[in-house]
């Protein structure tokens, strides 16, 4: 009897072990699909187009701004937006600097080829909710649905 319950927990346990293997293979190709599954990216030609055709756009991208690329989370605040500038400076209501004393940048949540890896360490100011960095006419905007969330809350509770 002996024998056959070390056998049972043996062929058990590596049927575990099969699994959790099995698991951590997949595991990153699972999220990445789950992910991909909940965003959408679009491509515009003009500011004024996206705008037109996408609520969720910012207001505050500039209708003359051409080439813009849009990433945005389905299930959350997360967005991403690449647009060229053709005065190669920061839209009007933007402002240079982060907000408040010592604040760092918010993290960039989302990925996309068209979206360079890194950028939130050359934030330069903000638009709205979102963090920017302008390079040359190229302007780089994220926002983070966490960071957003715990703004739109501080806003609400100074309001009441």
């Amino acid at each position: 009897m002996k024998g056959i319950v070390s056998k049972v927990a043996l062929g058990v346990a590596g049927t575990g072990m099969a699994v959790a293997v099995v698991v951590v293979a997949i595991g990153p190709r699972v999220s990445e699909w789950y992910d991909g599954r909940h965003q959408e990216q679009v491509s515009y030609d003009s500011g004024s187009q996206a705008k037109a055709e996408r609520r969720s756009m910012p207001t505050w991208l500039p209708d003359n701004a051409s080439s813009v690329r849009y990433l945005m989370s389905t299930t959350g605040d997360d967005r991403l937006l690449r647009a060229t500038l053709p005065e190669g400076r920061l839209p009007v209501g933007c402002s240079v600097g982060l907000p408040g004393k010592g604040q760092h940048p918010v993290p960039v949540s989302l990925k996309a080829g068209w979206f360079p890896e890194g950028i939130a360490a050359k934030a330069t100011g903000t638009c709205g909710h979102y963090n920017v960095t302008l390079t040359g006419n190229q302007l780089y905007a994220w926002q983070d649905g966490a960071t957003l969330q715990a703004a739109l809350r501080a806003e609400h509770v100074a309001k009441h």
